[in-house]
């Protein structure tokens, strides 16, 4: 298989690969929840280890749900340019393809189980389903709550009993988890080449 065949054939694992990293070494969940418990004297929320621990297990697999339909929208819904040719959508046949392989390689990424993977794929429909049908709404201020899946559940997840201040703060993280998927899959710049393109 030619070099650039192959590269293009391995993107959606590697897009899955990046994301995961960048999730990571960003430390975008445990810095959501840290400085969540610091603004509203929520200390309660850490102080049992396996508690705070599980927590964090299910505020990060919320944000790789988000990180992989916002990288997906990306790739597969925004018009890109290809050489000097004017901007055009990934084909439907292709964008459906990359987003199979993208799943798949995210669940052997992962080591789910079956059931596991399932359940990721049901969540990840359900996300795609809600942004398909919600308005597009302005830029919102960093006091206001977006209108947006990962902020409700994280919300309900992270402090279900102060749900409106939860919503605050997981807004201001959907902001930085936005911003990490247009940097692993953004536009090309000079030295900068996404690795779907690759």
């Amino acid at each position: 298989m030619a070099p650039e065949r192959q590269s293009k054939a391995n993107a959606p694992a590697e897009i899955a690969r990046q994301l995961h990293e960048a999730l990571l070494r960003e430390r975008v969940v445990p810095r959501f929840v840290d400085s969540y418990v610091l603004e509203n004297s929520r200390q309660a929320l850490q102080v049992h280890a396996v508690m705070y621990r599980d927590l964090l297990a299910l505020l990060q697999r919320e944000a790789l749900l988000e990180l992989s339909v916002r990288a997906l929208e990306i790739i597969c819904d925004e018009p890109r340019t290809q050489g000097r040719s004017k901007a055009r959508l990934m084909p439907r046949r292709e964008a459906a393809l990359f987003r199979k392989k993208f799943l798949a390689a995210l669940v052997r990424q992962q080591g789910w189980s079956v059931g596991q993977a399932l359940d990721f794929q049901k969540d990840f429909q359900l996300y795609e389903d809600l942004l398909a049908t919600a308005p597009r709404t302005r830029r919102r201020k960093p006091f206001e709550a977006a209108n947006h899946p990962y902020v409700d559940r994280c919300a309900f997840l992270l402090d279900s009993s102060f749900l409106e201040q939860a919503r605050v703060a997981a807004s201001r993280t959907l902001t930085e988890l936005e911003n990490l998927a247009a940097q692993v899959c953004g536009p090309e710049t000079s030295d900068n080449k996404p690795a779907w393109k690759n």
